[in-house]
């Protein structure tokens, strides 16, 4: 591939600035971001030389870079935590099934009860006809 010379403004200033062709896109990405630190820096100091406003718009990125990166590793770390409870849990054995008693009412209670309930239902009947 050939290399290309593109244009980038950091902080009010023009660089030319070689990359490999398709390379543009990024390299002018990389470039607002560095313009946006210079841009700060412009304002909070005002004008300053250009090798100190690159280095300090450059460590500020760095700065930016480093907390992101501890918090990508703190994230990494608690996906790994999380998934080696997965794991854990999904190889571990099914949990034994628990037992449920059931009680079971005696044939000769169900046998009284329907005699008792069948009495009753006379007794009813009965009743019944005396009373009409």
């Amino acid at each position: 591939m050939s290399q290309i010379e593109v244009e980038i403004v950091i902080g009010g200033r023009s660089f030319e600035v070689a990359c490999q062709e398709g390379e543009q896109q990024y390299l002018q990405s990389a470039a607002k971001l560095l313009d946006a630190e210079a841009a700060v820096l412009v304002g909070q100091i005002g004008r300053m030389p250009e090798p100190r406003m690159l280095l300090m718009s450059g460590l500020m990125l760095a700065d930016k870079t480093a907390g992101l990166e501890e918090k990508l590793r703190e994230a990494e770390d608690k996906m790994a935590g999380i998934q080696a409870e997965l794991d854990e849990l999904k190889n571990a054995p099914p949990p034994m099934p628990e037992k449920i008693e059931v009680p079971v009412i005696p044939s000769n209670v169900s046998d009284g009860l329907a005699e008792l309930a069948a009495q009753a239902e006379a007794l009813a009947g009965s009743v019944e006809e005396k009373l009409a």
